[in-house]
Formats: C-alpha cells, structure tokens, sequence
C-alpha cells in the first residue's frame, strides 16, 4: 500500500500501533476469563488492564526486542510485560501465538470489511441518483462493441447498481465469515486452556466462536474474503470501462469530470483522458492479484505452518487499501460524471435505422413470412446502409418483396423508438423497488 491510493481510516486499521493495540484487547479480555475461572488473580487481571489499557506501544522497542527473538509475539509480550510489571507473568496462560495473531487477523479484515460495506453504500447512492437522472436518456446498446438495440443510459447505471447491491450483499457475507475467533493454545485441543476463555474473549471483540482450530483459523474463510475482494473489484472495472469506451473520441457519451486547471497531457494541450477509470482498472488488477495466493493459504501443514503468514501480512493491507480507495474513487466519477445525449442521440442515429432491424424481423414472421426469409430480406436491405448506401427505411419501402407484407405506415411503425423503452418502469422497480 502506498499513500498515492490509500485512505487514512483504511490505513489506521494495519499500522502497527493498531496491531499492537488489538494484541493487548486479545491477551487482557483472556486475563480477564481466566481471572473468573480462577486461574490467575483477579487483581492480576486488574492490574494488566490499568498499566496498558491507554499505553501508546514503543514500536521501535518491540522491533529491537524482535530482531533479537525472532519471533514478534514473543517481542510483544516482553514490552508488554516493562509496561505492566510483575502481573505480566499472568499473560498469554495456555495461548499460543496463533490465538492473537489469527484473531487479530479478522478483528482488522472485519473493520476493513466494514469500511468497504460503507464505501459500497456511496457507491450505490451514486448510481441511483445518475440512473434516475437519465432513467430514459436515449443510447445504444452494444453487443460484441458493434450497434446493436437502444437501451437508455439509466439502464446502463441500474444494472450497476445490481451489480454492486450484489457487491454489498457479498461483502456482508464476507464479513460474517470472516469475523471468528480462536483461543484453542497449541494444535487447537483447549488442553492448556479453557474453552470459555476462548468464548469470553469472542464476545468481547464482537467476534464468533470459531468452531473447531487447529493451531489456527482455517484458511478457506480468508480465502473466501478476499475473493469477494476480488469479484468487487471486477465490479469497479467492468463500469469503469463502460465509462472508458463512452470517453473515446468518436463516441464521446460520456466522460469523467476535467477540472478547472486540470491537463490531460504534458504534450498535447487538447487531451482529455479517462484518467481516473484507467487507475480503477489498475486497481482492480492489485485487488485480483491477492486472491490465488490467498486460495494457495488453505493447504498448511497438519495443524499449523506459517506459510500463509507472510502472505498475509502482504495482502491484508493491500487488498483492502486498494480497494477502499477503488470504491471512493469510483463513487466520486459517477457522481460528477459528465453525460452527452445529444452525442448519444447522434450515436443512436449513426446507423440511419439498423438498429431497428430485429423489429422488421418480427413484423414479416408476424405477415407470414418464414424466418428465413424474413431474415433475408432484412439483411439485403440492411447491408448497403451499413455501407453507407442509402436509409434503411427508404430501402425497406422500395423493396418489392418487404411490401408484399408491410406497408409503408407497417414498416414506419418499426422504427418507434419509444418501443424499446416500454419496460424501463418494470426494471427500475425491479431494480430500486417501488419506491
């Protein structure tokens, strides 16, 4: 994560004094169980939340302490234990290191989860102002990036805003999956430790119970989040590159807001360019990035190996970083998104009434012509406007053979634009609900 495309309530989330800060929640709520069970003093338990509860952690201390353990809970701990005194004997009592760093792991991926479920709100609330706005805003829509049928623009922003309520619907499952804990002590038996404990410090963290650990949390649920991270951010690219294939030159429908002194060149003082949906795609593409190292962390050594911690400790804070600031940028290019109907109208009639051309399939089939036929005579008429030869609907009426079905009232009646536009309501309704 670098500052350039980093938010900084995301960021606070995987700084080290945040890290630090949830590793003493973790050791003191479980002090604080094993206080009740009475396994260690409760004044010991007292004594550990008074010394360290508001402590800001040297973390250069902890770093010197480590490079000489090698090992960082081990470094924690003995800071921890200059900072609380003689009590700090009564720390970390049957755990292992795993029981803080796992639950660490997803107290921060549940944060994060949260601030992205927010982001994906802002995100939404962009999309359904814009598509109401140009709920019938005539366009074209393409198939295969050829004209194929009209849809409206609004169209184009609902199915967005489908696509990232199914986002945000994810995101809350990812959430939940994610959020568990484990205070199990070595190879997950509670042989040094009671499950209560475990408990206990679940509730306190507002975490679940993971059911059964080994010496850790299993790795399929991190596998899971951050493929959701992954599937949102192809979410952000496949709109951001409508927007980029709108901006071009010669189609020019839309474009991302170009401010006051703003330069889309160092060389050419004319350009324009599509810089913010070109750095989404590019995002998407970090995003992506964590997900097969994440699937490869399911497959650890029987109980427990650290293959996955490095990884981890890599993709956490990009993944999530990235995409915050993916999700808020996206949001903000909706929102101030420049939008041209007069180029979409102009687009629309490029083709001097091609796209109309299903609807004189239909029509013929309907008069009594096979499909075949019909398909025929469509196309022969269709080919030299697409050449530039002539207007479809003039053609289509001197065409002997299209007049012995349609007459010319018929085949005018196919190029009603509103035609196409009939159930925009039902899918708005579908999409946004009643209201």
């Amino acid at each position: 994560m670098i500052p350039r495309y980093s938010r900084p309530e995301m960021v606070s989330i995987w700084e080290p004094q945040t890290r630090f800060k949830i590793w003493f929640e973790i050791e003191a709520h479980a002090a604080d169980a094993l206080a009740e069970l009475g396994v260690i003093p409760k004044d010991a338990a007292k004594t550990i939340w008074a010394k360290a509860k508001d402590a800001v952690f040297n973390v250069e201390r902890i770093d010197e302490i480590e490079r000489e353990t090698k090992h960082d809970v081990i470094a924690f701990l003995t800071h921890l234990a200059e900072i609380v005194g003689p009590e700090a004997r009564f720390v970390h009592q049957g755990m292992t290191s795993s029981d803080v760093l796992d639950t660490c792991l997803n107290v921060q991926l549940a944060r994060a989860a949260d601030i992205l479920i927010a982001d994906t709100d802002k995100v939404l609330a962009a999309l359904k102002t814009r598509a109401f706005e140009h709920k019938m805003t005539p366009t074209i829509g393409r198939s295969h990036g050829i004209h194929a049928e009209p849809v409206t623009f609004g169209l184009k922003l609902a199915y967005a805003y489908a696509e990232f309520t199914r986002a945000k619907e994810r995101l809350i499952a990812a959430r939940k999956e994610i959020a568990t804990c484990a205070i199990s002590g070595a190879v997950g038996t509670f042989a040094q430790i009671d499950p209560r404990v475990e408990e206990h410090v679940a509730k306190a963290m507002g975490l679940t119970v993971e059911p059964i650990s080994t010496q850790v949390i299993p790795r399929d649920r991190h596998a899971m989040f951050f493929a959701t991270l992954g599937v949102v951010a192809s979410s952000v690219e496949r709109l951001a590159t409508e927007i980029r294939h709108m901006q071009r030159t010669e189609v020019l429908e839309a474009e991302e807001f170009f401010s006051e002194g703003q330069k889309g060149s160092s060389a050419m003082p004319h350009k324009r360019n599509p810089v913010l949906t070109e750095n989404l795609t590019g995002l998407a593409r970090i995003v992506r990035s964590a997900v097969t190292p994440a699937l490869e962390n399911v497959v650890l050594w029987h109980e427990r190996d650290i293959s996955h911690s490095s990884v981890e400790r890599m993709i956490g804070p990009d993944a999530t970083v990235t995409l915050d600031f993916a999700l808020n940028r996206l949001a903000g290019v909706v929102e101030k998104l420049l939008v041209y109907p007069a180029n979409m109208q102009k687009n629309l009639d490029r083709l001097g009434g091609l796209v109309h051309s299903q609807r004189l399939l239909i029509a013929l089939t309907q008069k009594g012509a096979s499909r075949e036929d019909a398909y025929k005579l469509v196309q022969r008429n269709a080919m030299p406007v697409w050449r530039g030869e002539g207007d479809f609907q003039s053609l289509l009426k001197k065409d002997a053979d299209v007049k012995k079905y349609l007459s010319d009232k018929e085949i005018e009646e196919q190029f009603d634009l509103a035609y196409h536009f009939k159930h925009v309501d039902t899918i708005f309704k579908r999409v946004f609900g009643a209201s």
